[in-house]
């Protein structure tokens, strides 16, 4: 099976990898765009891409003269007697899991890992960051499947994806953003691999964006109920179908007549429906331009 990632992201992770192994400390050089092209042979926009990423994500940064090293603040993997970033980022997203957003601070985070709360502040500007690197975890944990063939299908897998990841981390959907979303690698994936399904569909780049933008919104605007939901069924004891029955007289408004007669109406089904409803739609913006349909 073809690696679905872009060379791009392959070159970050090495990258990546180096940095938390500690070839390559703070402070020191990093590959230019140059070395990155002779070593991983890919074209030069490839190689400035991959830095561009890893100057984004915080790994690396610009010094005068110099120009790209480790970035200083950096959180190394392996450290002796230091903090395993990797490690901060599983105990923040452990914490957000059990106890949502509310409940992730660097306080609670630095009581976790049996440090003081001002030894994760020589590594991270603020929780804001903090919350940046759990949501892009989140994200580096989908695994891709090989696309399936034509646009729609591979649009409803992208939004199956995302949905799934979603519901693993329901504190996830209030740090994703449409018009800021961060550029970090976990995110970056993503949506290399969702806008591979406008390939070849001769769109241009705002219709291709605006696409990726509605899809990506809709799952998530879904999601900001799966939070809220999980909820009210802990403190009820009731789903949304036993809330509804028990609540809505069968005599009543048309709504109560409808949901009194089995109405199958839960988060699943309205985002299955949504989904193909708003897939139905752009149909009229892509189907014109799909020469192979």
């Amino acid at each position: 099976m073809n690696d679905p990632q872009p060379p791009y992201l392959r070159i970050v992770a090495d990258i990546e990898r180096r940095i938390a192994e500690g070839e390559l400390r703070p402070g020191e050089p990093v590959p230019t765009t140059r070395a990155i092209m002779r070593e991983w042979g890919v074209a030069m926009a490839t190689a400035s891409k991959a830095l561009a990423a890893l100057k984004q994500s915080g790994a690396i940064e610009s010094t005068s003269r110099v120009g790209a090293v480790v970035a200083s603040r950096r959180l190394p993997s392996r450290s002796a007697g230091g903090l395993d970033r990797d490690r901060v980022v599983r105990v923040a997203m452990a914490i957000a899991d059990a106890d949502g957003l509310a409940g992730l601070s660097m306080r609670a985070v630095a009581t976790e890992l049996g440090v003081a709360t001002m030894t994760l502040y020589r590594h991270l500007e603020a929780k804001a960051e903090l919350t940046q690197l759990i949501a892009d975890a989140a994200f580096a944990e989908i695994d891709y499947p090989e696309p399936p063939p034509g646009w729609r299908s591979h649009l409803r897998v992208a939004a199956r994806l995302q949905w799934t990841a979603y519901q693993r981390h329901p504190w996830l959907p209030r740090l994703v953003s449409i018009t800021r979303p961060a550029v970090l690698p976990g995110q970056l994936a993503y949506g290399e691999w969702t806008l591979r399904a406008l390939d070849g569909l001769a769109l241009d780049p705002t219709t291709r964006m605006h696409v990726y933008a509605a899809l990506v919104n809709y799952v998530r605007g879904t999601a900001f109920t799966i939070e809220s939901e999980a909820a009210a069924e802990l403190d009820t004891g009731m789903t949304s179908k036993q809330w509804g029955r028990a609540r809505l007289p069968a005599d009543g408004p048309l709504i109560a007549r409808i949901a009194g007669a089995e109405a199958e109406l839960d988060l699943e089904s309205l985002f299955t429906f949504g989904l193909e409803r708003l897939l139905d739609g752009l149909t009229f913006v892509i189907a014109p331009r799909d020469r192979n349909r």
